[in-house]
């Protein structure tokens, strides 16, 4: 229809430029309109004396500018407008048709699958008419842009798709090919990060128009798709380990799904979730104990529910490294009590972690318990940073802060913040408030607020309630389902005592807290992250009845202080600290290696010569050198290409000289045509963006049937500016034609005609 009334496609318009043929100066026309507009005015409101008429005021404001409208149209035609447009010339040029013809093209369609559907557009006729005017080269889009023969080369095999890589080389033979146009048929759904603006860029200065086709639903009726995983990439061994599963689902709102974890097919944890509204990212946690020391390759999986459209999107990878090393902790108490007693009982029993004590028997002796050789602590509390910063966590029992000299305060401040330790503040006579931290340098570690004044310390029963951050920590996990681990901890013994450690600073997370007692409700169990590392505040000497007033076999006490400890410690880093911004490779194997090498004080080291000892599938093996990074003191970075699919480990060595300063383990996993399973749906906005932006159209398979005569408006390849008449078209005279008839009309309707 618009091509009948105005002669030419809507291309035409948006690509052209308007010009006049005539001879005339262009400056005469807005004049002539001028003045025809004023005569007109005095014609109509000019009215001999005594004639009454029935156009009067708004009347014969209507009359008068159709009839000028009518006049600008006439002298509109006198100047003879038409259009310059730039096309290709015939058979001088080469149209690129490129075909997605990866994984997610298999996915079926009302009519067959993405790829039948976009070999059935081409040959409808489509490739036969643009044959008829230009060369066509048919390409093939995946993971590489390859040329093909004919459409029956396509089988939608490849692992991923690359729209920018691709149309990179199309650009690039446009250079020495006359290539007039690229016409892209594709689901939008590319694998990398999207298109890039250089590319962009590019595409404009070589004026090369892109014209996509979008094939494919915009948006699946009955699917579920996980988006992400977050799960800690290393433990220690016999660790529970909590995941955040991200997911979006459409067509199964109120529905049920379950929820898993699984090593190599075998089940580590499963439950069940309810389903939120179509459309909202929903986030469930799930709790599993990452086993005995090892790489572990976890899938997060949801099961595939009843009619879903795309069920290879349910599942995910994850990496974690379960270590078996043993992390230290530094336990100094003031006193002998029930608390260090039991504490130290319960520790025993973690394999995982090494716990080192320091008791004050009297005000001059200490007795020391864990410690690896007589040396060690044997004049107590460390006052030099590389003895402190040897232990992975520390806990303050009840003990005066004018235990420790302003040295030692500094160096704990100093082991949190810059080493990266835990520090765990106990409740106690002499302990928090009663022992002087409020008013001492160490009040800045400290996750709450200590109040003001003395006696804090109760022996008054309490008992404790979760909060609901508390529900959901690992920390106080003593029940797989959140509502039974509420429960039981509502129904743990009371505890002997606690102490009021006021309010918790901004950024802190209470997990557990004292139910109302008679001096008020207060927090018992504070977090808090400080600077590189993490604290927190126990407020209860107590905990030991959690032991002693359950049956033999019970396992709460154990259990709670082994997570507690294993939180405080199993995340400080060690001297060489390895990482990847992208431990999975999805059909791409370029990895960012990086590593962060530290001193014995934990400073940043930056004349380390540094490795990675890599293995992989099929006996791959490599020796990669790490640089130091020029704009990081104490980081170094390397490139590695993972040529095969499957995982691999990257053992990063650091030497000074001939001294090794560590080694640490790093994770990665290639895996290809995966994310072809995912984002599936049509990403037309994609398209969209990329035919606006390059000066091309996007298309529907039903509406290419004009991409022949469209497709030839371009400046790129061999071209020529055309001039074509609009004077003549159609929609001129119609409007001629309304004009007047819309005056007869009212001024027959008003009784003057």
């Amino acid at each position: 229809m618009f091509q009948f009334l105005f002669k030419y496609p809507a291309t035409v318009f948006s690509k052209g430029t308007l010009v006049f043929l005539s001879a005339w100066p262009v400056w005469i026309l807005p004049a002539l309109i001028t003045a025809a507009a004023v005569l007109l005015a005095i014609t109509v409101w000019r009215r001999p004396a005594g004639e009454r008429s029935p156009i009067r005021g708004g009347r014969k404001a209507a009359i008068w500018g159709l009839q000028t409208a009518l006049a600008a149209l006439v002298l509109l035609l006198l100047w003879q407008p038409a259009i310059s447009i730039a096309t290709l010339k015939p058979q001088q040029n080469i149209i690129a048709v490129v075909v997605d013809d990866s994984q997610s093209m298999a996915i079926p369609e009302e009519g067959g699958t993405r790829l039948s559907i976009a070999q059935s557009a081409l040959g409808s006729g489509i490739l036969e008419k643009l044959g008829e005017r230009f060369q066509v080269r048919l390409y093939r889009l995946g993971s590489r842009l390859e040329r093909i023969d004919k459409l029956q080369d396509l089988n939608a095999s490849m692992p991923s798709t690359r729209i920018n890589d691709a149309l990179k080389e199309v650009v690039a033979e446009s250079a020495s090919l006359p290539i007039g146009a690229v016409l892209l048929l594709s689901d939008g759904a590319d694998n990398t990060a999207g298109i890039e603006l250089e590319m962009i860029r590019n595409v404009r200065s070589h004026r090369l128009p892109i014209h996509t086709v979008g094939i494919g639903r915009e948006q699946f009726s009955r699917d579920l798709e996980i988006s992400d995983v977050q799960v800690a990439p290393r433990t220690l061994a016999d660790s529970r380990l909590s995941a955040y599963v991200s997911f979006r689902q459409r067509g199964y709102t109120g529905g049920k799904a379950t929820l898993k974890v699984l090593e190599n097919g075998k089940t580590l944890a499963s439950r069940q979730v309810t389903l939120k509204q179509d459309g909202v990212q929903q986030t469930e946690a799930i709790a599993f104990n990452a086993g005995i020391a090892g790489a572990k390759n976890l899938q997060f999986v949801v099961d595939t529910l009843v009619n879903e459209e795309n069920g290879a999107n349910n599942s995910l990878t994850r990496l974690v490294n379960v270590q078996s090393n043993r992390p230290r902790i530094l336990y100094i108490e003031g006193e002998p009590r029930w608390e260090f007693k039991f504490i130290r009982r319960a520790m025993e029993e973690d394999r995982g972690l090494s716990l080192v004590s320091i008791l004050r028997t009297t005000q001059n002796k200490i007795y020391r318990q864990g410690i690896d050789n007589p040396k060690e602590l044997e004049d107590g509390f460390p006052s030099r940073v590389e003895d402190l910063f040897g232990y992975q966590a520390i806990i303050l029992g009840g003990i005066e802060v004018s235990s420790f000299t302003s040295i030692q305060q500094e160096l704990i401040r100093q082991f949190v913040d810059r080493r990266g330790g835990g520090l765990l503040f106990l409740a106690g006579r002499s302990g928090l408030a009663d022992g002087g931290y409020g008013t001492s340098p160490l009040t800045d570690l400290l996750p709450v607020l200590l109040p003001d004044k003395k006696n804090t310390f109760h022996r008054d029963p309490a008992t404790v309630e979760l909060t609901p951050a508390g529900r959901d920590s690992l920390i106080c996990r003593l029940e797989d389902d959140p509502a039974a681990n509420a429960d039981r901890w509502k129904k743990l013994p009371y505890l002997a005592n606690f102490q009021e450690v006021g309010e918790p600073k901004a950024g802190a997370v209470v997990l557990a807290e004292f139910l109302p007692t008679s001096k008020g409700r207060f927090p018992l169990l504070v977090t808090q992250k400080y600077g590189m590392g993490r604290t927190a505040v126990f407020a209860s000497a107590g905990s030991w009845r959690w032991q002693m007033q359950q049956p033999l076999a019970d396992r709460t006490h154990e259990m709670f202080w082994q997570q507690l400890l294993r939180w405080l410690a199993t995340e400080t880093p060690g001297r060489v600290l390895s990482s990847s911004p992208q431990p999975m490779l999805y059909d791409n194997g370029h990895l960012e290696l990086r590593a962060r090498i530290y001193d014995t004080s934990y400073l940043a080291m930056a004349d380390a010569t540094v490795e990675a000892r890599i293995i992989g599938p099929e006996n791959t093996s490599a020796v990669v050198t790490l640089s130091p990074d020029p704009l990081q003191s104490g980081d170094y970075t390397a490139e590695w290409v993972a040529e095969r699919p499957g995982s691999y480990l990257a053992e990063v060595l650091a030497k000074r000289g001939n001294e090794e300063i560590g080694r640490d383990v790093l994770m990665f996993r290639r895996e290809d045509g995966v994310a072809e399973k995912f984002h599936a749906e049509q990403n037309r906005e994609l398209l969209e963006t990329l035919a606006s932006e390059t000066g091309g159209r996007y298309y529907t398979p039903r509406s290419l049937s004009n991409i022949a005569d469209e497709i030839q408006y371009s400046e790129a390849g061999i071209a020529t500016r055309e001039t074509r008449d609009l004077w003549n078209m159609p929609a001129l005279f119609l409007l001629a034609l309304l004009l007047r008839a819309s005056e007869w009309l009212l001024r027959r309707r008003w009784g003057a005609v």
